[in-house]
């Protein structure tokens, strides 16, 4: 069911098709909200439920993910960001806060990079300053086949430990968008995101940034946060108690809480 009225579909330069839904005061400077890896537009559907109407919030489903088409190729981080890129062009935005969950953030980070005139702000949200390596759970995902099996993605889940409540509806959704990626989307994106150079290890993030971790966070751990912090200067580190790596999930009132006072201190 579609919380916020119909999708609407924009068929960017890129090649890519995505979906994506504008919640909010559209006179206001936008705030493109990217979900993670595996996740839809609609893992915010709580936030976007607690921002005020004021904010103009522009949800988008990425390249493979939700009801965006899947391409032939090209997951790299890169090619999320000139996803977004492209779509502030379609939509006319020639600025805008960048808002990235988990893996979003990552995409946000090298949006901010390679083009910072065109980034106001980033609210980095359980995001990584590095995701290189190899996680326990990659022999798993790269051995993902078609149909992705539903029972799969509801284990998958367990990665993530959370300690605050989150809605039965809500992990049903998630587990719902996991299970509607294909196994190359899967395992293509998770190579994209691993092989990619570091953004803040490429180049300067200058745009003022509200950067917001778990303090339970153990996938990317505390010292990861502070190195975050730390790359960009321009940054504000907020450690919200008793949360995992999931903030999205586990702490949407407080974080639209921390959002909108953000955007208050962004120059327009």
């Amino acid at each position: 069911m579609e919380r916020w009225g119909p999708a609407r579909r924009a068929d960017l330069a890129t090649g890519a098709s995505l979906s994506y839904v504008v919640v909010g005061d559209s006179g206001t400077m936008p705030v493109i909200l990217l979900h993670a890896w595996g996740e839809s537009r609609r893992s915010f559907d709580r936030l976007l439920a607690q921002l005020p109407t004021g904010i103009c919030a522009v949800a988008v489903d990425q390249r493979g993910h939700g009801d965006a088409a899947e391409p032939s190729g090209g997951f790299s981080l890169k090619d999320f960001a000139g996803d977004v890129l492209s779509l502030m062009d379609a939509l006319g935005i020639r600025r805008a806060v960048l808002l990235g969950s988990s893996s979003g953030g990552y995409v946000a980070q090298q949006v901010a990079v390679s083009h910072p005139t065109r980034v106001a702000g980033l609210v980095l949200v359980g995001s990584p300053r590095t995701l290189q390596g190899r996680p326990p759970f990659a022999d798993e995902v790269e051995g993902l086949s078609d149909p992705v099996d539903v029972e799969w993605v509801r284990r998958s889940l367990t990665w993530f430990p959370t300690f605050q409540p989150v809605p039965d509806w809500y992990v049903e959704d998630r587990v719902q968008d996991g299970a509607g990626i294909s196994a190359r989307v899967w395992r293509e994106t998770f190579s994209g995101l691993r092989l990619a150079i570091p953004p803040t290890e490429s180049g300067a993030i200058t745009a003022p940034t509200l950067i917001v971790c778990g303090e339970r966070d153990d996938l990317l751990g505390r010292e990861q946060q502070v190195e975050l912090a730390g790359a960009i200067k321009d940054s504000r580190l907020v450690t919200y108690a008793s949360t995992g790596h999931l903030v999205l999930w586990e702490q949407p009132e407080r974080l639209a809480i921390d959002v909108a006072t953000f955007l208050i201190g962004v120059p327009r």
